[in-house]
């Protein structure tokens, strides 16, 4: 069966993927706190990796490892949402998805942490 949504190509699907794209991230600073925090705490620490990385490699992993547990909040997000979405009961499945879901993000601030303790740490 083809996708109804999936129609446009060229500019035009470039267009709509940037407005949903842009759609997810309002919907994500308007319903998720977990969101919000970390998006507090990457307008912190992207600027002060970029300054305090070395070089390019430094800098980018000081910032990308904070600007990746954004990306992983909002797959958690989305699975929860879906979880939901299917149904609100109590299941050991659904259950299961969001417990991965929170593991990756666990997990992706563990990393963050790790390269910046790895990275500055030698420094003090």
């Amino acid at each position: 069966m083809k996708n109804p949504h999936k129609g446009a190509t060229g500019m035009r699907r470039i267009l709509n993927a940037a407005r949903y794209s842009l759609d997810g991230l309002a919907a994500a600073l308007r319903h998720e706190d977990a969101f919000r925090q970390e998006l507090m705490l990457t307008a912190v620490l992207v600027p002060l990796g970029l300054w305090l990385g070395n070089d390019g490699l430094e800098r980018a992993l000081l910032a990308g490892s904070v600007l990746m547990v954004l990306v992983v909040e909002l797959l958690n997000s989305a699975i929860e949402a879906v979880v939901d979405r299917v149904s609100l009961e109590d299941h050991e499945l659904a259950k299961r998805a969001k417990d991965y879901g929170s593991a990756a993000v666990m997990i992706s601030l563990a990393t963050t942490g790790i390269v910046w303790l790895v990275l500055l740490l030698p420094r003090l």
